[in-house]
């Protein structure tokens, strides 16, 4: 191995080390203790290394949830194969999402709830980048409800608006079922499974 390739090495596996370290503090103090001080501290590396890597704290939490979203990416992509049925893979894609959601709090509230603070446009245009893994699960649920149209299993609507009055529905009960988790929901998976079925049903053709 050249040198040239030890540094390279070297260097993704630091970058690698700090994307862990950021992750154990996201998940087990939350997003607004997560620190580059803090990130550099854990791994016993200078702050200004870990600036190396990431511009701010921003652009870090945003690596690392592209990271963590590649994952429900997997997920909504896998759906597509295992199911035939556009309705039924519509429905279990909304309900693989909420679960993604519930199950990695900290980083679903440090992508979708907590304010970034910095330059909204730069914001806005990275969040529609269409190459984010957030943008690709958008597609994912998009195609779904497009077959389901195509298939006739819902009346013929605009796809993106449906897409993205879907994904708002589910994002809800997602960031209030994290924010607030000892309201009292009842059966909370109860409570999911019917917004799932009233945002998909009240769409669907008219017999």
């Amino acid at each position: 191995m050249s040198i040239k390739d030890r540094r390279a090495r070297h260097k993704q596996l630091l970058r690698q080390e700090i994307l862990d370290a950021a992750r154990d503090i996201l998940v087990k103090d939350g997003y607004e203790h997560l620190s580059m001080r803090r990130v550099a501290d854990k791994i016993e590396y200078s702050p200004t290394a870990i600036y190396l890597h990431f511009k701010d704290k921003h652009a870090l939490v945003l690596s690392l949830c592209e990271e963590t979203f590649s994952r429900l990416v997997r997920e909504l992509e896998s759906a597509e194969k295992e199911l035939k049925d556009p309705l039924t893979r519509l429905k279990k894609g909304l309900r693989r999402y909420v679960d993604f959601g519930l199950k990695h709090p900290q980083h679903y509230l440090a992508t979708f709830v907590v304010p970034h603070g910095g330059d909204n446009l730069e914001t806005s245009a990275r969040y529609s980048d269409p190459e984010t893994m957030g943008m690709r699960a958008l597609g994912t649920l998009r195609a779904a409800v497009d077959a389901c149209v195509r298939e006739e299993k819902l009346r013929r609507l605009d796809v993106e608006t449906a897409t993205r009055a879907m994904w708002s529905a589910v994002h809800g009960v997602t960031s209030l079922m994290i924010v607030f988790p000892h309201f009292p929901w009842g059966d909370r998976d109860r409570v999911i499974d019917l917004l799932i079925e009233g945002v998909v049903d009240g769409l669907r053709q008219k017999r």
